[in-house]
């Protein structure tokens, strides 16, 4: 990586610098090695770090375990409970004998296989389900070389929707002096039509000339 040791000031002065020109520490989706960094970090920087400040709260947006699926992070533990592990998992099931002998249980076994089976049910019911997210990657490009590009941007970044959550952006040169905008969003797949983002977008047809998908990626 471009960058040294986060825990010190020199590494999130380096870190800020890398994340100038990208969305994520590795690729154009959240892996394993921004678990790693977000959790060097422990906490957002403050100062002027605008990209490592974007960057860390673009991360700690996401849930424990949407983060969990992105390398094998732990999910968090409350204090006293069986760790959430698969073999944990499969061992409170393989507890619940829902097929018991009725003539050699007496009441008092019979109580308490019907609490651990309430208690079961219920930890399954409030089982938080995964928002599906996309990472999306846009090419914007401007009518040419005299296009305010800084001001493009601007009004892109305008565009506001519930689901919707802008990152980084840079530069990329096409030729005879122009440039294109490229911009990283991610946006809930329910509640964001990239269609209609899109077209959101063009409707700047003071700077806009059209607007491409670049790459897109489930979370």
């Amino acid at each position: 990586m471009a960058f040294g040791d986060v825990k010190t000031p020199q590494g999130v002065k380096e870190l800020n610098k890398f994340l100038a020109d990208n969305s994520y520490i590795s690729g154009y989706t959240p892996s394993k090695a921004d678990l790693s960094v977000f959790d060097a970090l422990g906490k957002a920087p403050t100062g002027d770090l605008v990209h490592v400040q974007r960057w860390y709260r673009h991360i700690a947006s996401f849930e424990a375990a949407e983060r969990a699926a992105w390398g094998g992070a732990p999910l968090p533990q409350v204090a006293g409970a069986k760790p959430t592990t698969p073999a944990a998992a499969a061992d409170d099931d393989d507890d619940i004998d829902l097929f018991g002998s009725d003539e050699e249980e007496d009441a008092e076994a019979a109580k308490i296989r019907e609490e651990r089976v309430a208690a079961y049910a219920a930890k399954k019911s409030t089982k938080p389900a995964l928002i599906a997210k996309s990472s999306v990657l846009l090419d914007v490009k401007p009518w040419d070389d005299e296009t305010d590009m800084k001001e493009m941007e601007k009004v892109v970044r305008t565009i506001e929707m519930d689901g919707l959550l802008w990152g980084a952006s840079k530069l990329v040169p096409v030729g005879y002096g122009i440039n294109k905008l490229q911009i990283m969003c991610v946006i809930e797949d329910e509640k964001v039509s990239i269609d209609l983002l899109t077209e959101q977008i063009q409707e700047f047809e003071d700077f806009v000339q059209s607007v491409d998908i670049a790459a897109f990626n489930k979370i």
